[in-house]
């Protein structure tokens, strides 16, 4: 090579040689160099080593003579080297201008190759790092463009994930087609339960697939299991066929569905917001029935279950599987632009460390949270499963109103609950709330044991779905301000089997103890005192107050005092 590969590089020398280097290398050194060798700033380190090897005189001369003296000098000095015994040939030598014997040099396993190598070595890992350097600048200009160019799709991925959260709602106008269903086997209310079991399970996997692959295709595969479900029981009236449609095929894609609007939401707003945009998305989920109550009546009047499940299997395909092409991840490393509203408890924090399952797990918040969500949704559900059975006591034929205004409620506490516990704090919302629904629970108790007017069972029914949909909001809410957003897909996944769980025990639970005690005086009361129960342990999951650092200074007694004044006036 006639140019040195380190000069018009930010180099002014290279590191060959840095522990060690013979006079062969610092001659094929000065060769490599074309004879520059002297504007390098580490040349007059290299010659006080070999003096013999390389004149440090500046004397002009051609680049020829100059090479050849060098060739003759080195030669000289190679020959007159005295090595040690057993030393490495070449590398461990006595300095050819003194008598006395220098100490072996332990040399780097890579100083030990020729210098072309070392300098090609050298050169290569330069222009990589160079490229490395590139790719990255790159990539940090890719996400500064993204910021741009998607940071208004936000409320894009909030729409399409209530659209699909609206569409995947029908689990909760289950009680609407539970009459008809009961028609064609006993234990009508098995492939609800199972349902809710499927659901919280598959969450964990969809919440996975949605951390890996993304929500689009996560939502798309949960439209297609909901509507493969819902057309396999159009074709079935035996209870095992419901039990895989229903349950197991729609219950899976609930979950997988559900798992891909949330999250993505969530990424693109800040702490501050994560309360609304919970409430947001989620409520579409519990509003559904408003429509979808109304709609399954009219179906079923006119096209009878079989035919009602079919319509209902082909629509949500093609809904959940338009709104999912909508719904999106931010790109890597962005930033929300919105900064954290001023005053709102919620969102004066440090920035939340991502954790993974497994240090989600060894968390005793994650335990609590679980073992509250398991109350508060589990109890919640035991009354909407059966709220049109309790409605059509006191409104005949009109029940779906009290399941379409209980519908609201649910959503609007939804909503209401992330708003205020951005204000106010998770915990304390969430506490709260539980209070207040034992207390409906408790008030419950005389309006199903006699014959109440239909405006208190639509009230207590609309109250109690409020706040069983509380819980729907706080929960994801806790998961992102605990365990960050990087895993949360499958962190919210895992946390929310307590749903399934809770909805499947207590829901049984709920109907053994009607066909025991008849009725469901003794339900609404066991719900009121687990209720009571997750009130208590939710103040567990309050913000500690942050210790108050100590200070350097050391209190001044009154002697001390004196002292300091004393020295002062002196």
């Amino acid at each position: 090579m006639s140019i040195c590969p380190y000069f018009d590089q930010d180099k002014k020398y290279c590191d060959v040689g840095e522990d060690y280097i013979s006079p062969y290398d610092v001659v094929a050194m000065s060769h490599h160099c074309s004879g520059r060798y002297r504007e390098c700033e580490r040349f007059d380190d290299l010659v006080a080593r070999y003096p013999e090897v390389l004149d440090s005189s500046d004397q002009p001369e051609g680049l020829s003579a100059r090479r050849a003296r060098y060739r003759s000098a080195a030669r000289e000095v190679l020959g007159n080297i005295e090595r040690p015994a057993g030393a490495n040939r070449g590398r461990e030598a006595v300095a050819p201008h003194s008598n006395a014997e220098r100490t072996p040099i332990k040399i780097k396993f890579s100083n030990k190759w020729p210098l072309s190598y070392r300098l090609d070595y050298v050169k290569s890992s330069f222009q990589s790092n160079a490229t490395n350097a590139t790719n990255a600048t790159n990539r940090e200009e890719k996400v500064v463009m993204s910021k741009e160019t998607v940071k208004n799709r936000g409320w894009q991925v909030v729409i399409a994930g209530t659209g699909i959260n609206l569409a995947l709602g029908v689990l909760y106008a289950y009680s609407m087609l539970k009459g008809e269903i009961g028609k064609l086997f006993e234990g009508a209310g098995d492939p609800y339960a199972t349902a809710c079991l499927a659901f919280a399970l598959s969450m964990i996997i969809g919440g996975k697939m949605q951390d890996k692959v993304g929500p689009r295709l996560t939502a798309i595969v949960g439209g297609l299991m909901v509507g493969a479900g819902f057309i396999l029981c159009s074709q079935t009236s035996s209870y095992w066929g419901w039990i895989l449609g229903f349950g197991v095929m729609a219950g899976l894609g609930f979950g997988f569905g559900y798992s891909a609007a949330t999250p993505p939401a969530l990424k693109w707003f800040s702490s501050a917001k994560t309360g609304l945009i919970a409430g947001i998305v989620v409520a579409g989920f519990g509003i559904a029935p408003v429509y979808l109550a109304p709609v399954a009546k009219g179906l079923l009047a006119s096209y009878g279950l079989h035919q009602t499940m079919m319509i209902l299997g082909i629509a949500f395909i093609v809904i959940v599987c338009g709104m999912a092409l909508m719904v999106v991840n931010p790109p890597a490393g962005y930033v929300p632009a919105e900064a954290p509203a001023k005053g709102a408890t919620a969102a004066k924090k440090v920035a939340v460390e991502d954790k993974t399952p497994g240090q989600m797990l060894k968390d005793g918040r994650f335990y609590a949270c679980w073992l509250t969500y398991f109350i508060g949704a589990g109890a919640g559900l035991m009354v909407i499963g059966s709220i049109a059975g309790l409605a059509k006591q006191s409104m005949g034929e009109m029940a779906f109103i009290a399941v379409c205004v209980m519908s609201v409620g649910n959503a609007s506490g939804r909503v209401i609950a992330g708003v205020l516990s951005d204000k106010i704090g998770r915990a304390a919302t969430l506490t709260i709330m539980l209070v207040f629904q034992a207390a409906l629970m408790f008030a419950a108790i005389p309006v199903v044991s006699g014959n109440s007017s239909a405006v208190l069972v639509t009230l207590l029914a609309t109250f109690i779905g409020f706040n069983y949909g509380t819980n729907l909001s706080l929960f994801p809410s806790f998961a992102k301000d605990y365990w960050g957003s990087a895993n949360y897909g499958l962190n919210y996944g895992m946390l929310f089997s307590a749903w399934g769980v809770g909805a499947f025990v207590l829901v049984k639970l709920s109907a053994f103890l009607s066909g025991k005690f008849g009725g469901m005086s003794t339900s609404f009361g066991v719900a009121g005192v687990m209720l009571l129960v997750g009130a208590m342990m939710a103040l567990s999951l309050r913000p500690k107050k942050a210790a108050v650092p100590a200070t350097a200074t050391e209190p001044i007694y009154a002697e001390e005092e004196d002292m300091v004044l004393q020295q002062a006036n002196d």
